[in-house]
């Protein structure tokens, strides 16, 4: 099917021809970022060529190969999220129903939607780290979680990334199919799409698996590292993947694939109302990121497991799909490198990351600092030198800001000194006073 564009194009080279080029660029890449092993693959709607580099495992050896499946962390979510717009289609739910009226676990926030869920719209705390949701059930964790005392603000009005929302979408999932969430995806998406089922917990995987990494600070060598993620939290983060399957999930999200009506596909890219997704994407649908590029609105999603980075972009308009994974901490860099240099090599401009904000000359705002929080995370907002502003998270050395007058930042990375997206101070609007900063994505009530 065509995809009509109105964004400057030029003619690309066939993808076969390029082959040789993208490796060669693949492969140093990954030994100059110190990844031991990634993917990528580029899928034109009409070509499609799959590469891989690498080891899987620094331990074993293990070589990377096509059907190499990495952790992809958070790119579970899209999955996690079609699956809820399947049951929206049989009729079995409704995306502006409160979430409520299928899980008693959120009654205190009876105006939580469905859809606000899906698009981190709902005000709810991101959740507890996985070792403390290892200790408790998903019924607990959504009790103690999504509490009117913890709101971050009236749903549909703001954005906050939280896995908690992920939580109660895969329980939602379970209490309209009464099947575990895993079987769901599996029965309703994987095995549609043609993916092989692993997940973090799968103790016969069937099929290659990859390693995170992280580097050994004792060494500078890469080494092998656990996933931590707690049973509860599958939904959000438990799918293991190759390129190849986030490359077909690219392509249900563009209308290519059976699996996912294209009305759906367009349901899910469809953006949401209140979602200001910062230092994370230009926007959000009902399950998915949207970025925009040349004018053109891209959609996709990040995933950072233990020791992993995946990346997952496609174009509704050309139908073009770019999926990369890396099994390393560092391969997100890798990633922005290579999506750099897609234009030349290939003519494919891919939006990798949202650029620093940089607007205009800094200036103090010293009625932003104070004490947020988003649940059980606590972030301090002080003074530091020259007028500006410092951020602290639970305690740790605290980040130097660089603030501008919109009230946005951008984090200055104490390593190198460069500028990173960083988030936003919000007021209130009845108020006008600051009551809200958002932190990569994740948005802090003042507390103080």
């Amino acid at each position: 099917m065509p995809y009509p564009s109105s964004a400057p194009t030029r003619e690309r080279a066939p993808l076969l021809l390029l082959r040789g080029a993208l490796q060669h660029r693949l492969d140093t890449l990954a030994r100059a970022h110190r990844v031991p092993g990634a993917q990528l693959v580029l899928d034109t709607g009409s070509q499609t060529v799959a590469l891989h580099a690498g080891v899987a495992d620094i331990g074993t050896g293990a070589r990377f190969t096509a059907d190499t499946a990495v952790p992809v962390g958070s790119l579970t979510k899209p999955y996690t999220a079609a699956l809820v717009l399947l049951l929206a289609e049989d009729g079995d739910l409704d995306l502006d129903e409160p979430a409520a009226e299928h899980l008693p676990e959120l009654r205190q926030l009876p105006e939580v939607t469905i859809r606000h869920l899906l698009g981190h719209t709902g005000g709810l705390p991101t959740g507890p780290d996985s070792d403390a949701a290892a200790r408790t059930t998903a019924a607990r964790y959504l009790s103690a979680v999504c509490t009117a005392r913890d709101a971050l603000f009236p749903p549909g009005t703001d954005f906050s990334y939280s896995n908690a929302g992920y939580v109660a979408a895969g329980r939602l999932v379970e209490t309209v199919t009464g099947m575990p969430w895993h079987e769901a995806v599996r029965a309703l998406l994987l095995e549609p799409f043609g993916t092989g089922p692993v997940f973090v917990d799968t103790t016969d995987p069937g099929r290659p698996v990859a390693a995170g990494h992280a580097l050994n600070a004792a060494t500078g060598r890469p080494r092998a590292v656990r996933q931590n993620l707690a049973p509860l939290e599958a939904p959000a983060g438990a799918l293991l993947a190759s390129a190849t399957d986030l490359a077909a999930l690219g392509a249900a999200l563009v209308g290519r694939a059976k699996a996912l009506p294209p009305d759906l596909a367009e349901e899910m890219r469809r953006p949401q109302p209140g979602a200001r997704p910062g230092a994370l994407a230009d926007g959000w649908g009902a399950g998915v990121a949207l970025y925009r590029q040349d004018g053109q609105l891209w959609c996709g999603h990040d995933g950072n497991a233990m020791g992993t980075s995946c990346h997952l972009r496609a174009d509704p308009d050309s139908g073009v799909v770019v999926a990369f994974t890396g099994n390393a901490g560092a391969a997100t860099a890798l990633w922005r490198e290579l999506a750099a240099e897609l234009d030349e090599l290939a003519g494919i401009r891919v939006p990798a990351a949202i650029e620093p904000v940089g607007a205009g000359e800094t200036v103090p705002l010293p009625e932003c600092a104070g004490d947020y929080r988003n649940g059980a995370i606590r972030y301090r907002v002080e003074a530091a030198g020259g007028g500006q502003l410092a951020l602290s998270v639970d305690g740790d050395p605290p980040i130097p800001l660089r603030c501008y007058a919109d009230l946005s930042y951008d984090l200055v990375a104490p390593d190198t000194g460069r500028p990173e997206p960083g988030g936003a101070f919000h007021r209130d609007p009845a108020t006008g006073r600051i009551d809200r900063v958002q932190v990569s994505g994740r948005t802090a009530r003042r507390a103080d």
